[in-house]
């Protein structure tokens, strides 16, 4: 060896800026529990009792139009998970689902909705709000709406969505709102977080050539909670026929995509979007609707994308059923790979030999598994911190 220890100092003094910046801005994947869907109610619909109501109408769609035999296993699980804990993460609307009313209207349905989310005893793990747009037409209604929200709440224990994100100034923008709310109503500086809505073509690709979105999590300050595809904004504005417009148009693949290696690292989870065919009607077509709901959640976790929107308590049973499916089926394997890793010997089952990233990404797949509690927890037989300290 001829180098001396000056050339390590010199090396670590001119990439201590990369280093700091590197921690800063890729802190890592995303920690804790993700719900496994957002369900989004406009805010007029929002009442004490709804998340209930939501299992209960999704049980007696699998009563009144019987799909085909999940597995009686399978079956208890979905049914249980309706019944305790139907919906995961509750979006209140004010955006399209809601529509434009009158300042009036829109004022008495947030102190409804803020009252029936604090009364509910069935409130779900994870909430939140879709505010309007910060375009110039709804900015002033978005604004109010989030304040007034707030003071009825009483606290920022709650995610607030952004739609129609186009810029990076309006994510500058919504950075510095969170921190005069923060500062007006008491909170703990960055508690107030947010969620990008991708679903305009800007926000994908810039008019400078950027990937605007990557550039929107970092201005976010931290204050990033997700990113969420919105598929038929994005699809009408890429001008696909309405009849086209899905989660799995190559057009949506590919924003999906650049969203992704744009969260990549920053902690920020990425959720797919919806589909608008909703299982109502008759059994037929209740079935055939559910059937691809499945396919598309199904096909949305084997991309990565472990989140998606549901839309009518009937999508709810799919999910759930598409969701433990996917964990369950890959337990057996993930369990054993992630042990030869562990064990520093090649899994006998898989017959492979796996690396420090793809063992991450098995612990991570055991994690989401346990979390969504498509797995118990004697069927992953490592502890919690050797799954998360990978």
């Amino acid at each position: 060896m001829r180098l001396t220890p000056d050339t390590y100092a010199e090396l670590d003094r001119s990439l201590a800026g990369v280093d700091a910046a590197l921690r800063r801005r890729y802190p890592g994947p995303p920690r804790g529990r993700q719900p496994v869907h957002t369900v989004y109610v406009p805010a007029d619909k929002i009442h004490r009792g709804l998340v209930a109501e939501w299992g209960g109408q999704a049980l007696a769609a699998l009563r009144d139009h019987p799909p085909p035999p999940f597995g009686a296993e399978l079956a208890d699980r979905v049914t249980g998970k309706l019944a305790r804990e139907p919906i995961e993460d509750l979006r209140i609307d004010f955006e399209d689902g809601y529509g434009v009313r009158s300042d009036d209207e829109e004022d008495k349905a947030v102190a409804s909705a803020a009252a029936a989310l604090a009364a509910d005893p069935g409130r779900p793990p994870f909430v939140g709000i879709r505010i309007k747009s910060l375009e110039e037409p709804t900015r002033r209604r978005a604004v109010r709406t989030l304040d007034m929200f707030l003071d009825a709440l009483g606290s920022g224990a709650f995610v607030v969505t952004l739609p129609k994100v186009s810029t990076v100034e309006q994510v500058e923008a919504m950075v510095l709102l969170c921190g005069r709310l923060e500062r007006a109503y008491g909170l703990p500086d960055g508690g107030l977080r947010f969620e990008l809505q991708v679903e305009t073509p800007a926000a994908v690709l810039g008019a400078d050539g950027v990937a605007t979105v990557a550039r929107m999590v970092h201005a976010a300050q931290g204050r990033c909670a997700g990113l969420h595809y919105g598929t038929y904004d994005y699809s009408a504005a890429c001008g696909i026929a309405a009849g086209y417009q899905s989660m799995d148009h190559p057009a949506a693949d590919h924003a999906k995509a650049v969203m992704q290696v744009a969260a990549a690292g920053t902690g920020v989870p990425v959720s797919d979007g919806s589909t608008n065919v909703l299982p109502v009607g008759d059994t037929g077509t209740v079935q055939a609707a559910w059937r691809h709901h499945a396919r598309l959640v199904r096909r949305s976790l084997e991309r990565g994308f472990y989140s998606g929107w549901d839309l009518h308590p009937a999508q709810l049973p799919t999910r759930y059923a598409a969701t433990y499916a996917f964990f369950r089926s890959g337990c057996a394997e993930a369990v054993d790979r992630l042990r030869a890793y562990l064990d520093q010997r090649p899994a006998a089952a898989a017959g492979v030999l796996d690396e420090p990233a793809t063992a991450r990404a098995l612990a991570g797949f055991l994690r989401r598994g346990l979390d969504c509690g498509a797995l118990d927890a004697d069927e992953v037989p490592f502890e919690r911190s050797e799954l998360e300290n990978l």
